[in-house]
């Protein structure tokens, strides 16, 4: 256990929240990219909307715990739990949003949980050397990174292909219409994912910090109010929107047309549930991503504008190391106080 002074405690969850508004804010595209593209809700509603699903994905992790495994893998699946220390829970937090404000700020669609996840690893690196992994848990995030949009992509053209075959008797208007209600409905979805895997990748670093000071009493587990305290500031964040990436997501990947968007939608809720389900803290930019190309390549490969995917994908790729090195950076600079 590592001594700690309440007043420190208390600012390093408002710095965590902090993180978790900054994820909201800058993933907000993920959640309303297909709607404000295919002009279904107007930005403005569009983010009220994704705001209100990401925060009720607290209600629905109430009625089922088990979809509560991604805080688990984040607070002591990546680092040894009893190794992590105030330090490196701060360290971690700013390599993280560091990474995130200058994505943010160039406007591109990287990920904040793996900024997160290599902020951790870095930092935790830094303080105890590689013993300190899990390697267990790193791995499967790891592996997520390559299988999460690559599943996306695939099971988005499934859905186009099933969609398309079920209402090849439909005309233009009808199905239109259709699409543009069944697109809601998956948009929702999709949000719902989105807040349940993504809130909990703070949930997990609040809880690891009140387990390493001894705040934390029965095990490993997370309190309601930190559960609550990071579904909120998730969804303020998305109500802040997140314009400049909303852009890259919507429109310069490729168009879409209702059908597609709900295809992408769909598939992209789908990933989500399942990797909350599993534990796995996914990237939900990289799935939505891997949805929207899966989208366009399901109508013609050329409809999707590679050079822009190409550029989403280099980010992907290092934003791990780039977040870790911040993370490690920071940790050395803890080290003077």
């Amino acid at each position: 256990m590592h001594e700690i002074a309440l007043p420190l405690l208390v600012g390093l969850i408002v710095v965590a929240l902090a993180f978790d508004f900054l994820n909201g804010l800058h993933d907000a595209a993920n959640s309303i990219a297909t709607v404000v593209a295919t002009r279904l809700l107007s930005p403005a509603t569009a983010v009220a909307f994704a705001a209100f699903f990401n925060f009720a994905a607290y209600f629905l992790a109430l009625q089922w715990p088990q979809l509560h495994k991604v805080a688990d893998t984040i607070g002591k699946g990546l680092i040894d739990k009893d190794l992590v220390t105030p330090a490196v829970v701060f360290a971690a937090l700013v390599g993280a949003m560091f990474w995130n404000v200058v994505t943010w700020l160039k406007g591109i669609p990287s990920s904040s949980s793996h900024a997160l996840v290599g902020g951790i690893v870095g930092a935790g690196v830094a303080h105890a050397g590689l013993p300190a992994i899990q390697w267990a848990g790193l791995n499967k995030t790891l592996i997520a990174i390559v299988l999460s949009p690559t599943l996306g992509m695939i099971l988005t053209m499934l859905i186009m292909l099933a969609t398309s075959w079920l209402g090849v008797r439909a005309t233009a208007s009808g199905s239109e219409r259709t699409f543009r209600g069944l697109h809601l409905v998956s948009a929702g979805a999709y949000s719902l994912g989105h807040g349940l895997n993504d809130a909990q990748k703070t949930m997990g670093i609040i809880t690891v910090l009140l387990y390493s000071t001894g705040f934390l009493h029965g095990g490993f587990h997370v309190p309601n109010w930190v559960a609550l305290s990071c579904y909120a500031a998730m969804g303020v964040g998305t109500l802040t929107g997140g314009w400049r990436i909303i852009e890259t997501m919507g429109t310069r990947i490729t168009r879409l047309s209702q059908h597609q968007a709900f295809s992408a939608s769909a598939g992209g809720s789908a990933m989500l549930f399942a990797a909350s389900y599993y534990g796995i803290p996914v990237s939900t930019t990289h799935t939505i991503t891997g949805c929207v190309i899966g989208a366009g390549a399901a109508r013609r490969a050329s409809a999707v504008r590679w050079g822009v995917a190409g550029n989403v994908m280099i980010a992907w790729l290092i934003t791990i190391p780039a977040s870790a090195t911040v993370g490690a950076l920071f940790y050395g600079l803890t080290t003077f106080f």
